[in-house]
């Protein structure tokens, strides 16, 4: 299946194709384009959108798009992977839902995520998702490892 999301990758949109070819779609082929052209793409290539607005797969609330495909293909029963959306919410967003520390997420996938890029092509755009293939990996097995060394907690309700 396709997948297709926004360019310039960062936090969320690096964590969402890991978990989908480890969990989903082991033969998914991702798609970048600019931000104005997803849906459009989507539609012509018969592509899954997200981590854009007003998709299934998208932010809700607060909630990240990680999140959300936790949610839509039942994986939520895995304590790891909740805890990773916990952790890829924290470091995607201002991080106010379960005020997650960025600290560790930070050491372990390394500042280059915060930073957007622009002007890139959709080469460069793929060689730069692809060149996190070790990040992608490292992060969910030291969430197994070391469980305790993020702070779970429930969402702030107001």
């Amino acid at each position: 299946m396709k997948w297709i999301t926004r360019e310039h990758v960062k936090v969320d949109r690096v964590a969402c194709p890991w978990l989908i070819r480890k969990f989903v779609d082991p033969d998914a082929q991702f798609i970048f384009v600019p931000a104005d052209k997803v849906m459009d793409e989507a539609k012509r290539l018969n592509a899954i959108p997200y981590d854009v607005k007003n998709v299934e797969l998208g932010h809700h609330g607060k909630e990240c798009s990680f999140e959300a495909i936790l949610k839509k293909h039942n994986l939520t029963s895995d304590p790891a992977l909740v805890l990773l959306g916990k952790i890829v919410n924290g470091a995607d967003t201002d991080n106010t839902l379960y005020h997650q520390p960025e600290g560790p997420v930070r050491r372990a996938l390394g500042p280059e995520f915060r930073q957007p890029r622009t002007g890139l092509s959709h080469t460069c755009e793929n060689r730069r998702f692809n060149d996190h293939q070790e990040y992608r990996v490292r992060l969910p097995a030291r969430v197994r490892k070391e469980p305790d060394s993020h702070r779970i907690s429930e969402p702030v309700r107001t």
